[in-house]
């Protein structure tokens, strides 16, 4: 399952179990379009029972990469919430490679903490 959200510059990402190949097209397909228009955005991914997607969904992102590097240069920071350890260090690690992205990972019981990290900053 895979489902976005939007409300104004921020993308809401639940994503649970296993994507095949049409799920991966349809949910970056819907990552395109949903993204469109946003400047400084935020996401916030919730990431329940994850499983590895299958070889033709990799295939399908692998193919679309460039169009991923183009739409997330549109948001500054992702907060991933997920019920697997490794996934959160994977995620942080990912961010890293990211110019300009910056996630941090959080456990699925510390959605409070993740929505205070997405807020913009208060200027003085």
């Amino acid at each position: 399952m895979f489902q976005i959200t939007r409300t104004g510059n921020r993308l809401d990402i639940d994503l649970q179990g296993k994507l095949d190949r049409e799920q991966m097209a349809a949910a970056l397909e819907e990552f395109e379009i949903k993204s469109a228009g946003i400047e400084h955005g935020v996401m916030r991914y919730r990431i329940t029972g994850f499983r590895f997607p299958s070889l033709g969904a990799i295939a399908i992102e692998l193919s679309r990469l460039p169009l991923l590097f183009r739409v997330i240069r549109h948001f500054d920071r992702a907060a991933i919430l997920a019920d697997e350890s490794w996934l959160r260090r994977f995620s942080e690690w990912e961010g890293k490679l990211i110019p300009g992205f910056e996630i941090k990972a959080f456990p699925l019981a510390d959605e409070t903490a993740a929505e205070h990290w997405l807020r913009p900053p208060v200027l003085m």
